[in-house]
């Protein structure tokens, strides 16, 4: 069942001389449950591409469908919700509210959008991501591995319809690094959670299900690892 689906999308800056075209004509569609891994080299267009699929960053032209809904024909308030419920960001320097604890830096997303917080979802993400015993710890009681694992966690609390990681382990070492991932792929095989992730490297790329490649705003490579 398709979950994601992007057609001829492009993001141009500038104009004239200056324009610049971030992302030219990017095509392609993802399954509900997949794991995909985004590269290319820095200036490439990913992060781009990541921004516009969570609805943070308006395309030029084309078309984002998440699960069945066109994304940049909501107005404001309605993408703002969209990006609340249907979106789950993890970025590399995890974002974290300093002010707010563990617990409270999770259930953020849920509480801004006016819901209940679901306290078994909550209490079985902190077992995943070995949280237990630190629920009122601020971040910087923590180490920047558990520090993702937060956010993380924050990202997964709402159920997205699509995780979108940019470069979640850019700040972390070799150990930490996988760990995020292993979380990631537990949560895809756990919750059958669709994750999307850009990274430079490919270490973390091949653990994915699929390999999209991408230079100078055009995806050249588009390879499925596993099924």
């Amino acid at each position: 069942m398709e979950i994601l689906r992007v057609e001829n999308l492009c993001k141009i800056y500038g104009k004239g001389e200056n324009e610049v075209r971030a992302l030219d004509g990017v095509s392609f569609s993802v399954e509900k449950g997949e794991f995909v891994a985004i590269i290319g080299p820095s200036g490439s267009g990913k992060s781009t591409l990541l921004h516009i699929l969570g609805g943070v960053d308006r395309p030029t032209s084309g078309k984002v469908y998440m699960d069945g809904t066109d994304v940049y024909a909501q107005n404001e308030e309605q993408l703002a919700i969209f990006r609340r419920r249907q979106v789950g960001l993890i970025y590399q320097f995890y974002n974290l509210i300093p002010v707010l604890n563990v617990t409270e830096n999770i259930t953020l997303p849920v509480l801004m959008d006016g819901q209940k917080v679901n306290q078994k979802r909550l209490d079985e993400l902190m077992t995943t991501l070995k949280l237990t015993g630190r629920e009122n710890h601020l971040p910087n009681q923590l180490s920047g591995g558990q520090q993702q694992r937060v956010s993380i966690g924050r990202a997964l609390m709402n159920a997205p319809a699509v995780v979108l990681a940019d470069e979640p382990t850019g700040n972390l070492d070799s150990k930490n690094s996988q760990e995020i991932v292993d979380l990631l792929k537990v949560s895809n095989e756990k919750y059958g959670q669709t994750i999307i992730i850009i990274t430079h490297d490919e270490n973390i790329a091949l653990q994915a299900d699929r390999i999209l490649a991408i230079e100078d705003g055009k995806i050249t490579r588009d390879e499925v690892i596993r099924r």
